[in-house]
């Protein structure tokens, strides 16, 4: 899940997300809200993903900032589960 947090959230292509479903919601204004174990448990979810899902929430009110912040200055907001897995990454990695 760590890895997964990293992943999503810090790893860039020019300074956006690297995964084109997340840059898709990024750039709409959602926040990077759950990561969810085993969520996708059929063949094609536990090979594209490890069984991986991620939840984007868009909350009306923030969409334009989110976004602008986004594409912008390439700020991705990010729920506290999502801050702290990536947290936990970056203290255990040797990347």
């Amino acid at each position: 899940m760590r890895l997964c947090a990293w992943y999503l959230y810090g790893e860039k292509h020019r300074g956006y997300a690297l995964n084109p479903v997340a840059n898709f919601h990024l750039q709409n204004g959602s926040v990077m809200w759950r990561i969810n174990w085993m969520a996708d448990t059929s063949p094609r979810g536990i090979a594209a993903s490890c069984g991986m899902m991620v939840n984007y929430r868009y909350f009306l009110e923030g969409t334009a900032s989110n976004s602008a912040a986004y594409l912008g200055t390439k700020q991705i907001k990010a729920s506290e589960q999502v801050l702290s897995l990536v947290s936990q990454f970056q203290k255990n990695s040797k990347l």
